[in-house]
């Protein structure tokens, strides 16, 4: 199972990346997540320009097998979605933290206290 120490979870499995200047972040869903949906076949995000607060559903990932809500990590302002997810939604199961990110937020805040570092991850999802 990939856990980057790099990055900070949520309980939810989205990863989030935080820019150096802290003002922006990528979020993503984790390795595990993608896992357990199995193969991605659409990745619906129509939330570009939305200020979202945290726990509200960004998106939906749908699989073989489901359809899954993303949720936001972060109180933030959806700047940019991966355009590439439209064409190519296996990137989530191929590159989950690379590739297949899926939005990127501009912060409107500096509380983080909902996130995990990766040892926290690894202990909640039994890794």
């Amino acid at each position: 199972m990939n856990i980057p120490e790099d990055l900070k979870y949520t309980k939810d499995h989205e990863w989030v990346r935080i820019s150096e200047d802290g003002q922006t972040a990528l979020i993503g869903i984790t390795d595990f997540a993608q896992q357990e949906l199995g193969d991605i076949v659409y990745v619906e995000i129509e939330t570009e320009g939305e200020d979202i607060a945290g726990g509200e559903i960004f998106g939906t990932v749908e699989a073989v097998k489901t359809v899954s809500d993303l949720f936001m990590p972060l109180n933030g302002t959806v700047i940019e979605v991966n355009e590439d997810l439209e064409q190519s939604p296996e990137a989530v199961n191929e590159d989950p933290y690379g590739k297949g990110w899926m939005i990127k937020i501009q912060l409107q805040d500096a509380d983080q206290s909902n996130l995990i570092d990766h040892q926290q991850y690894a202990s909640l999802i039994g890794s």
